[in-house]
């Protein structure tokens, strides 16, 4: 049996995966593998240079520490070049390079301790592809490079950009990898939002998210014929948007706590997915 984690994308929501990490390492559930995309992609490179115990905890303390200027730093005059197209993304990405580099303990993905493998986007041909090898920050950042808003990632000689565009759990790439059982941690995304999105950043992540969301509940379908999938029930309702890192503390508990409710029930298939309908 080869098990693996798949983790979606879902930028500040990516703090429910790690209560739900924390969960399955307290349970012993760990993965031969690892598939990440966007924000899945940074929790699944660091969970892949920390085996054994104490690597979810070590993420979560990460996450508990994070502000919004952290991935999403404000810059007024690189705002008005982008809307001039003078720049390909609004928001720079040194800044989340700076911590991506900070917190990896290997250089290329193929040195990765636990095997891990992250998705992104083919600027020209629209195809995603999932990345093993080559520098882990570089595709990384490829990985959660969202159209628009961070610019695209040159790896060799092609751009890549947000593996969630076209596939933002992808299932599909942990079974071309030979698992056998397959994991899906959601993110999820903000479903129960008070208002909308203030900012551009926050709509654009929240059109993105709800969007790629139907994709999930298709690929368990499709691909719960071939090999074994459970998927984690994410947290529902969320009305934290995507760009809130304030309050990963409370999402991280709410998801280990949702999360050992689950695998003490045995894993029910009761996660709801795709968009549906909840009371206020």
């Amino acid at each position: 049996m080869t098990r693996a984690f798949v983790l979606t994308g879902g930028a500040s929501l990516g703090s429910i995966q790690v209560g739900m990490l924390v969960a399955l390492e307290e349970a012993g559930v760990v993965p031969d593998l690892w598939v990440g995309t966007s924000v899945g992609a940074l929790n699944a490179a660091f969970m892949a240079g920390r085996p054994g115990p104490g690597g979810a905890v070590a993420l979560a303390g990460l996450w508990q520490g994070l502000r919004r200027r952290d991935v999403f730093p404000t810059d007024t005059r690189r705002h008005l070049r982008g809307v001039a197209g003078r720049e390909s993304g609004l928001v720079s990405s040194d800044a989340l390079r700076r911590l991506v580099a900070s917190q990896l303990t290997y250089r290329n993905l193929e040195d990765a301790p636990v095997p891990v493998n992250v998705v992104a986007v083919d600027v020209l041909t629209s195809v995603d592809r999932c990345l093993s090898r080559g520098p882990a920050v570089d595709a990384v950042l490829a990985s959660a490079a969202l159209p628009g808003v961070f610019p695209p990632v040159l790896l060799g000689d092609r751009l890549y950009m947000d593996g969630g565009v076209v596939d933002n759990a992808p299932i599909s790439h942990a079974v071309t990898l030979g698992a056998t059982e397959v994991w899906v941690l959601p993110a999820g995304y903000a479903c129960h939002l008070a208002e909308p999105p203030r900012s551009v950043i926050g709509m654009a992540l929240q059109a993105l998210n709800v969007l790629v969301q139907r994709r999930l509940s298709h690929d368990v379908a499709v691909y719960g014929e071939r090999v074994a999938i459970r998927v984690v029930p994410p947290l529902c309702p969320v009305r934290i948007g995507p760009t809130d890192f304030s309050h990963s503390a409370e999402l991280i508990d709410q998801a280990l706590t949702s999360t050992r409710q689950w695998l003490a029930a045995g894993c029910p298939d009761t996660a709801m997915l795709g968009l549906h309908d909840h009371d206020r």
